[in-house]
């Protein structure tokens, strides 16, 4: 079986919510992405064996094969491939997945896992409500499923609300994270430590090269003023990630491809893994796939010198902080989706993106990622940097 290596990994920054990357329909943004992923690594782009994007609302803009059409609004010619696939938040960290495994297969040489999400110009939960307004089906869950586990519906917000109350999590505590996100989001920001890993925009003649979400000025004072999401719970929108624009690229070469056209590889992947559990409270799964991948790799989380855990809410990095036995100093180390924002198709290749190059800065050897997803579904993705 043929290893597989990541070449580059790459992410535009975050745009907010009717924010700088508005006006940028998503297939672009995802072109962007692509384009800067050939062109840093020299490529030439025929020889690309395929596409595999990430995407979650696929409608409206994001519709009829989001994934093709990037392809066709880029430097890539039309014989390249592409697919697009939902894996909920973890869709572009699954398309790494996917694409490491046609290399290691050996079926495929090259390839390219991306991802795009316009939060902006395709609201969160579009796919479900605009069918419901114009009277199209009754929502994507039959009567049965809601009747096996006792719910009229699945929300990330109840898992959210479930994961700090099952761990002992207070509001303070989840402030607490998220100040630290800010802070640290910040700080990196300032020290340049995203400038290896994101794709300038052109905005108003602007390079739009800084994640908007950051709040430079972030206090526990604000934190704390806000409303929670119910009124017995600990789940604000302080506490929870960002809606962001914004999209991601990652190169995945096999070995006779990295021989082939002399690609000089950041990171090889050493272990990919999937797992599912319960999905009503939906975002604790990567706890276990923590575990199940860890114990596959023959590694201790001891082993792992950075970690990645998606900062979907505050309750899903500490609860596995918590379970796993981490270091905390190693945990999300430039910030997360609370300060950074989470675009969701586009999160899975960006914290990619975004863990590769902070090895590589720190001059360390393992990092560990993983999402929590909806459904209940996690993906787990442990690499080596390579120096």
């Amino acid at each position: 079986m043929s290893t597989a290596y990541i070449v580059d990994a790459l992410r535009t920054a975050g745009g907010k919510r009717e924010g700088a990357l508005k006006d940028w329909h998503p297939v672009s943004l995802g072109a962007a992405a692509l384009d800067a992923l050939v062109e840093r690594t020299d490529l030439d782009p025929a020889a690309i064996d395929d596409v595999i994007v990430g995407c979650v609302s696929q409608i409206g803009e994001q519709s009829f094969h989001v994934g093709r059409n990037m392809v066709l609004a880029s430097s890539l010619p039309d014989s390249v491939p592409a697919v697009t696939i939902d894996r909920q938040c973890g869709s572009s960290q699954q398309s790494i997945h996917f694409a490491a495994q046609a290399v290691m297969s050996g079926t495929q040489d090259l390839v390219v896992a991306a991802g795009v999400e316009s939060m902006t110009r395709v609201p969160m939960g579009t796919p479900i409500i605009l069918p419901m307004q114009a009277g199209i089906g009754k929502g994507p869950w039959p009567q049965a499923i809601l009747d096996r586990y006792g719910v009229t519906e699945f929300t990330q917000f109840r898992g959210a609300e479930m994961m700090a109350k099952k761990y002992g999590l207070s509001r303070d505590e989840l402030d607490r994270f998220a100040l630290d996100s800010h802070r640290k989001a910040a700080a990196a920001t300032k020290a340049g430590a995203f400038d290896a890993e994101i794709v300038p925009l052109a905005v108003n003649g602007v390079e739009h090269r800084i994640d908007e979400g950051i709040r430079f000025d972030a206090s526990l004072e604000g934190l704390a003023g806000l409303k929670t999401l119910t009124a017995d719970g600990a789940i604000t929108a302080g506490n929870a990630s960002q809606i962001c624009d914004g999209a991601s690229a990652v190169l995945v070469a096999g070995e006779r491809a990295i021989r082939d056209h002399g690609l000089r590889p950041l990171a090889r992947i050493d272990n990919l893994t999937v797992t599912a559990g319960d999905p009503v409270i939906m975002l604790d799964e990567p706890i276990r796939a923590t575990r199940v991948a860890l114990e596959r790799s023959g590694r201790s989380i001891g082993d792992i010198d950075l970690y990645e855990v998606n900062e979907a809410f505050a309750s899903v990095p500490l609860a596995w902080l918590q379970q796993s036995n981490a270091d905390p100093s190693k945990l999300n180390v430039h910030g997360g989706a609370i300060a950074l924002g989470h675009p969701l198709g586009a999160s899975g290749a960006k914290l990619m993106a975004t863990l590769i190059h902070a090895l590589h800065r720190n001059r360390k050897r393992f990092g560990l990622q993983t999402m929590c997803e909806g459904g209940g579904i996690a993906n787990v993705t442990i690499i080596e940097a390579l120096r």
